[in-house]
Order: structure tokens, then C-alpha cells, then sequence
């Protein structure tokens, strides 16, 4: 037992300051077909030969769903207190997850749209709100086991109202929530949505580095 824990301590690279991160080059694809093809995404079925793998291995099945990409908007509304902001919250119905989840606006960036054109669009579309300032935060996948859909986090700030105007089978309901309680919110686990988790979180460890600076 021994021998074999430390053979496993040889594959173990222990980073002592900074992570020189290296994200590589895509893996060879021997063989690909759609076994989905819908509205949203497709899935496709590929043999891949992905990088560690023993030679007599030679390549691995993956079920993937491709996806045009999405983008998340955390809407930050300072009017009334920048001390501590009011964020815009969405409280909708996926069947996914068998419940209502609360969010920040997200949405699909069509074929050919720009992400920031897109943000901008579902943040109107959805909550009928419009940004002056716009700033780009973080891009994450959100599920990379299957999931080759990334999605971009933006920061949209200085906020008019206006019209929103939802899809036919979007039921939204709003809420402007201070940034403190959807904190308290995820710190209590009653935020279970990754997205919203990711972005506000973030916004808030940005703006405690801006005061110490």
C-alpha cells in the first residue's frame, strides 16, 4: 500500500506561488455524430483521444452537448444605497430542477449575436431594465464534464426601467434585493442556483479589494 501511495504522490505537482496555468490544445477527434439534434443544443457522440491516456487505450466515448453559449447579468442598482446595492433578482420555475430557483437574468446568445449584444437584449428582454455601463466579469463553464457550453458573467450598472418583454413561456417575477441579504442567502445554501452564486459572489469580492485599495 504503501508503494502505491506514493506512486500516486509522484502525479501530484505542489505550486508553491503562482499557478502557471496552461489550458492546452483540444484533443483529436477520431469520429463524430449527432445524436441529437433540438432547438437549443445538440448532442453529439465522438471518440476522442484525449491527453494522458495510455496508448493501448487508444481513444475514449464522450456524449457532449454543444450549445451557442450564454451570458449572466448581474444588474447593480446603487440609486438608493451604494453602500449596500440592490441587485436584480429573478424568481422563475425550472422544471430541471423541480422548483422555483431565484437568479440573475441569463439567457442564449443567438447565432451570429455578439455577447455583449446578447446580454444586453435578455437583460431588456427579461427584466426590461437597461444598463449605461456595461463590464465583463467572469467566464466559466458550468458543467465542462458534458456541457461544452461557456457562459459570460457582465456587471451592468447605472439602471433605467422600462418595458420588459418576456418570451411566451418565461413567467417571471422580479425583486430588487440588497446585496447583503442574497449574501446571507447563498451563506444559508437558500441560493442554490450556480450562476447567481458565481456572480455575486465575485461582485462582492471586488468590491471589498476596491475598498482596500
Amino acid at each position: 500500500m504503501a508503494k502505491k501511495n506514493a506512486k500516486a504522490a509522484e502525479t501530484v505537482t505542489t505550486v508553491k506561488g503562482s499557478l502557471k496555468v496552461n489550458s492546452g490544445k483540444p484533443a483529436e477527434v477520431t469520429s463524430s455524430e449527432i445524436a441529437y439534434s433540438g432547438p437549443l443544443f445538440n448532442v453529439l457522440k465522438e471518440q476522442v483521444k484525449e491527453p494522458g491516456l495510455e496508448t493501448s487505450i487508444g481513444s475514449v466515448e464522450r456524449d457532449i452537448i454543444r450549445h451557442n453559449g450564454s451570458v449572466v447579468i448581474l444588474a447593480v442598482d446603487e440609486s438608493k444605497s451604494k453602500k449596500d446595492p440592490y441587485i436584480v433578482v429573478e424568481r422563475q420555475y425550472r422544471h430541471a430542477a423541480g422548483q422555483f430557483l431565484y437568479e440573475v437574468p441569463a439567457g442564449k446568445v443567438d447565432a451570429g449575436e455578439e455577447r455583449l449584444a446578447a446580454a444586453k437584449r435578455e437583460l431588456i428582454e427579461e427584466t426590461g431594465f437597461r444598463a449605461k455601463k456595461w463590464t465583463k466579469l467572469a467566464r466559466y463553464y458550468a458543467s465542462p464534464g458534458f456541457l461544452g457550453e461557456w457562459m459570460q458573467v457582465y456587471l451592468a450598472e447605472n439602471l433605467t426601467l422600462g418595458d420588459a418583454a418576456p418570451e411566451a413561456d418565461e413567467r417571471i417575477q422580479l425583486f430588487l434585493v440588497p446585496l447583503s441579504e442574497l449574501l446571507r442567502l447563498i451563506d444559508t445554501g437558500k441560493i442554490q442556483d450556480g450562476k447567481t452564486i458565481i456572480a455575486v459572489l465575485l461582485y462582492a469580492r471586488l468590491r471589498q479589494a476596491r475598498k482596500k485599495a
